[in-house]
This record gives C-alpha cells, sequence and structure tokens, in this order.
C-alpha cells in the first residue's frame, strides 16, 4: 500500500501554499491536486499539466516563479499547527460536498475534530437580550447532546454559542474571515485563545491576512460547509447570518430559524427564512431530533474508517455499498444510481427519488468507506 506524502512535510507544505498563493480560480487548481499523488508532485508536473487542468496564465506564472511563503512556513513549524490540503485525507468530508470548496484549511488544534457532527449557530453582531439568551440556550443544549459548535468569531450571536459550546466541555469550531494568527474583533483576542487550546479555529487564509469585508461571506460558506445544519438565532433583514442559512441550504443542509417578536427588527430575517422554508424551531431537542440521524450515519462511518484495516481482505461484492445502515435501501438506491462517470446532485436526485438534503449527508459516508470519489460537486463510483 503507497503511504500519501505527510500533510506535515515542509516540502509538501511549501508546495501547498505556492498553490495557494497562485491566487484564481480553485477549480482548477483543485483539479491538480487531484490528478497527482501530492503537492510537490502538482508543481513537479511543469506548465503542460498546469494548462491541462485549467490553470491562466498568471497562475502559472506564480507557480513557476512565487516566492517561498516564509511566514506561514514558520507558523506551522509550531506544535497544534497544520495546514489540510484539498489532497489530504484528512480533509473534511462535509466540506467536500458543500459548493466552492477552499483549496486548504489553516488549523489551529485537532484536526479531527472537523469531522465531528456539527450544527453551525450564528446571528446579529448586536442581539437583543433575548436573542443573546436564545443563543446561549440552545448552543448550550446543541454541545450537550453531543454535536459541535460552529461559528464566525464574531461579537453577538457567535460569540455566546463558541462561550456556551465552552462552558459545558463541548466541541466548537471557530471560522475566521481574517488569517488564522489574526483575532478579529480584537475583543474576543481571550475567546479565540479558549478555543485554540480546547476545541480548534481555522481559516483559508495564510497567516498575516487581514480581516477584510469580502472575506467574511467566504468564511460562512466553510461555516455551512462544515455543519449538517444552519441554526440562525436573530438576524435583520440584511444580515451575514443569512448569507450562510442560504449557502447552508445550497449544500443542501437543514436550516433552523428561531422566531422572534414582530415588533423586533433583529428577528425579521428569521421569519423572512421560515417563509422561504426554514423549520421554525422553539427548542435545541428540535434541531437534535432532525440531524440526530445524519449525525449517527457520519459517526459511526468515521468510526467504521478508523477502526478499518490498512489493507482489504476480501473485495466488496459488486453492487452491495458498505456505507450506512445495514440494509438501508436508500443507500442501495444511491449506490444503484452512481455511475464510473461524475453525476451532479441534481441528476442523482431525480434518479433516486431522494432529496438533496439525504444524499449530502449520504454522499459523504460513502466518500468516508472509499465507495464514492467527488469531484467538482459531482460524484462517481471510486474505481
Amino acid at each position: 500500500m503507497n503511504t500519501p506524502p505527510s500533510s506535515h512535510d515542509p516540502q509538501q507544505q511549501a508546495a501547498l501554499l505556492r498553490l495557494l498563493a497562485a491566487g484564481g480560480r480553485s477549480g482548477p487548481r483543485r483539479r491538480l491536486l487531484e490528478a497527482w499523488p501530492s503537492p510537490v508532485a502538482a508543481l513537479a508536473a511543469g506548465p503542460a499539466s498546469w494548462r491541462a487542468c485549467g490553470l491562466g496564465q498568471q497562475q502559472m506564472h506564480a507557480l513557476s516563479s512565487g516566492p517561498e511563503d516564509a511566514r506561514s512556513l514558520a507558523w506551522l513549524a509550531r506544535p497544534g499547527h497544520h495546514l489540510i490540503g484539498w489532497h489530504d485525507p484528512d480533509y473534511p468530508a462535509l466540506l467536500r460536498t458543500a459548493p466552492s470548496p477552499p483549496l486548504a484549511l489553516f488549523v489551529i488544534g485537532n484536526p479531527a475534530l472537523l469531522w465531528h457532527p456539527a450544527v453551525a449557530v450564528v446571528g446579529s453582531r448586536s442581539p437583543s437580550a433575548g436573542g443573546r439568551e436564545s443563543a446561549l440556550a440552545f448552543s448550550r443544549a446543541l454541545a450537550a447532546s453531543g454535536l459541535a459548535i460552529a461559528s464566525g468569531l464574531a461579537t453577538g450571536v457567535d460569540a455566546a454559542a463558541h462561550q456556551a459550546a465552552l462552558d459545558v466541555g463541548g466541541i466548537t469550531v471557530a471560522v475566521l474571515g481574517c488569517g488564522i494568527d489574526q483575532v478579529y474583533p480584537r475583543a474576543n483576542r481571550a475567546l479565540y485563545g479558549r478555543i485554540a487550546a480546547t476545541g480548534v479555529v481555522v481559516s483559508e487564509y495564510p497567516p498575516g491576512t487581514p480581516a477584510r469585508s469580502g472575506h467574511f461571506p467566504s468564511r460562512n460558506r466553510i461555516v455551512a460547509g462544515l455543519s449538517l445544519g444552519t441554526l440562525v438565532i436573530e438576524a435583520a433583514m440584511r444580515s451575514g447570518a443569512l448569507i450562510t442559512a442560504r449557502l447552508a441550504g445550497d449544500a443542501g443542509r437543514d436550516v433552523f430559524a428561531v422566531p422572534g417578536s414582530i415588533h423586533n427588527p433583529k428577528a425579521r430575517g428569521c421569519h423572512r427564512l421560515i417563509r422561504s422554508g426554514a423549520a421554525l424551531v422553539e427548542s435545541a431537542d428540535e434541531v437534535v431530533r432532525t440531524l440526530a440521524p445524519m449525525a449517527a450515519h457520519l459517526g459511526q462511518a468515521l468510526q467504521a474508517r478508523l477502526d478499518a484495516p490498512t489493507t482489504r481482505e476480501s473485495p466488496t461484492r459488486p453492487g452491495t455499498p458498505t456505507a450506512g445502515p445495514s440494509g438501508d435501501p436508500d443507500y442501495q438506491k444511491l449506490w444503484d444510481a452512481l455511475g464510473h462517470d461524475p453525476t451532479g446532485m441534481d441528476f442523482l436526485a431525480e434518479r433516486t427519488g431522494l432529496t438533496a438534503t439525504s444524499l449530502s449527508s449520504m454522499l459523504p459516508l460513502m466518500e468516508l468507506e472509499g465507495l464514492v470519489v467527488a469531484e467538482h460537486g459531482r460524484y462517481s463510483r471510486k474505481s
């Protein structure tokens, strides 16, 4: 069995950093990492392969002559600091199936926590007293149930959600809209430190990158992509939380909203979500009950992968998937609908009659079992 190159190898890290610094569309760079066994091999493949994968002239010039990212390499040399690339088996399976997944993630803490079933909790940066109390109560209960709490480390609802998870000894994931070594807003510096020590901090931006307004919608897609569902607590009509909810819906994930007073302008975004099909929830138990089957399947599949031997003793019988609960007809239906050519989610939904929400929880499990390959939002049987 060939052992993949270590993501902690400084040469591999330097090559991946150069791919990140090339900028431009990430799709061609993901294809390059899929075509070659490691970032070093992808760089060594040369301009002909780069062009075949769709890289533009500016990207190819950056790959040929870009300077070494000494700051990021120094950051990565410190204990507990990681860079997880698209090629890496540690890349979170749920995030792979989301629209426009990042090429790589800078991580402080245990990267395995990014595989833990999570719910995103988002909302107003300046919630009412009742909104903040709801954020604390929901997040405490969700974290105590075993779900991780993912949010964006902003003031208000985000900070309350992270704090509540920490207070009950739960797992929390903070996704930044700036470099992994930056704290924004500065008022959350102590909270950042607590999450880095016991949870996990994530950013797609290299060390030293300042916070910019355009980064936050991109951050929101990662918050939504890492989570089985998104819970919105107090959001005005023009709110970043609504962007996160839309991105969660685009990824086929569940969206929940807490209703509020008709006289509270910060509740109108939640009411709009409910009118658009989000689930109205009044307690954390409603969220847990909805997500529990998907969370259990994800946990079982990950455990099976962790416990699996490094070589298969016997081949799987063709036509019989091993992911998911034994005898579950939906998994067999999905397996039968998959072919050797990449197929989009819409076609899979049409062929199987399953919802996008169901498919987006099932496909990562089948990928974990080594049955499915995901490429650019399309899926095929693994050869």
